[in-house]
């Protein structure tokens, strides 16, 4: 392919991936790895090249109109990029002299006064950031010492006790001995505070509402040393499903897996009213603590939306406010930086229930309300908030 023709690709993907964003379809890698499986003809060489134009636009523009946009904008100071742009066969059309041209931006403008009163503007930047890949040492398996042979160019995490920070560079961790050993698990180090943060003890009865594919869980149950009872629970059953191997990878005996119907998920939960000594919401939510792995984030979030998520992150608490016994704690956290998700559910959460909000045994974040939240520019952790309350006896 020519590189007018690698410019062009990049366009009609990228039109794919804003109209998957506007209306909740694919992720931009699946819809990548569909144009190519249906154009044999780009070798390897266009696809990197291609691949690489898309995600630039995706991590520099935070309000895209249309691909064309997108590729006008990144041609905007990059003269070779522009040249492209010569209406010759396979190529984009010329640029017109009134083309509207997407403006470079980290964060829409509509979501800026949304973000936490914490979030400077220094810490912004950090938000599109390439993330590193942290390896949460698994204690059923191995300390973190066996980790670190295991991964000699890994250096410890700043904060977790059981966390590897691999420098860049492809890994082949699905191949790794110790990955397949269930020694290591991929988290990120502000995942595992958050479960090291829960205190989580052998005998414990623990529900975690929002199991996804069960990286809490894991660790949740690593920290238990094995012994007690773990309910992790999903309206998802592809999640769940990718859960089972991983259970058995990492030697984890005492998780049950529930599949739950949305918006009855106290049917699949009646046995566990007043029974639990730890509750777990990792709720879903906007996940603008995520955009360094996920930008294309950014393009998915609007009002609408954010209104449907804090509906239900206020209905999932309530929920998980039932299973919890006397002395029982709750924990909630999202992947969020924004208040109305973060701070200001946890104390919506305190004015309605008779829980008492506790102080997070964390090394790393700020105080944000009744909360903690972590962030990528001041703690180099995905962001996150994060709340715990105890019933009283």
């Amino acid at each position: 392919m020519t590189p007018a023709a690698r410019v062009q690709a990049a366009i009609e993907i990228l039109d794919e991936v804003i109209r998957a964003a506007r209306e909740s379809g694919a992720a931009a890698d699946t819809l990548v790895t569909r144009y190519f499986k249906a154009r044999r003809y780009a070798g390897s060489g266009d696809r990197r090249a291609i691949r690489e134009l898309v995600f630039r636009a995706i991590r520099k523009f935070a309000e895209p109109i249309s691909g064309r946009a997108a590729l006008i904008g990144l041609a905007a100071d990059d003269p070779g990029l522009r040249d492209c742009f010569d209406g010759s066969s396979h190529a984009p059309a010329d640029i017109g002299p009134n083309e509207v041209s997407a403006q470079p931006a980290l964060v829409p403008a509509w979501l800026r006064p949304r973000f936490d009163p914490l979030i400077g503007e220094d810490e912004f930047p950090a938000l599109l950031e390439r993330a590193p890949i942290d390896l949460r040492v698994n204690r059923l398996r191995g300390e973190i010492e066996a980790a670190q042979k295991a991964f000699p160019e890994a250096r410890r995490t700043p904060h977790s006790p059981i966390g590897l920070r691999l420098p860049e560079g492809p890994y082949g961790l699905q191949t790794h001995e110790a990955w397949l050993s269930g020694l290591v698990e991929v988290q990120d180090e502000g995942s595992q505070l958050i479960c090291l943060a829960s205190e989580a003890q052998a005998s414990m009865t623990v529900v975690d509402l929002c199991a996804g594919a069960g990286g809490k869980s894991l660790a949740l149950a690593a920290e238990m040393g094995n012994s007690g009872r773990i309910v992790a629970a999903d309206t998802d059953r592809g999640r769940l499903d990718k859960m089972r191997a991983r259970l058995d990878r990492a030697g984890v005996l005492i998780v049950e897996r529930r599949l739950l119907d949305p918006g009855r998920e106290s049917e699949a939960l009646d046995d566990l009213v007043g029974q639990a000594d730890l509750v777990l919401v990792d709720a879903p939510c906007s996940g603008t603590g995520t955009w360094r792995r996920n930008p294309e984030t950014r393009w998915r979030v609007n009002p609408a939306r954010l209104a449907q998520l804090g509906a239900l992150q206020a209905r999932l608490l309530d929920l998980a406010e039932t299973f919890l016994r006397p002395g029982g704690r709750l924990v909630y956290a999202v992947c969020s930086l924004l208040a109305e998700e973060g701070r200001e559910q946890a104390e919506a959460l305190t004015r309605r229930s008779s829980l008492v909000p506790e102080t997070m045994p964390m090394p790393a974040g700020r105080t944000a309300g009744s909360g903690m939240l972590l962030s990528p520019g001041r703690d180099g952790t995905d962001g996150f908030f994060v709340a715990r309350w105890r019933r009283p006896c």
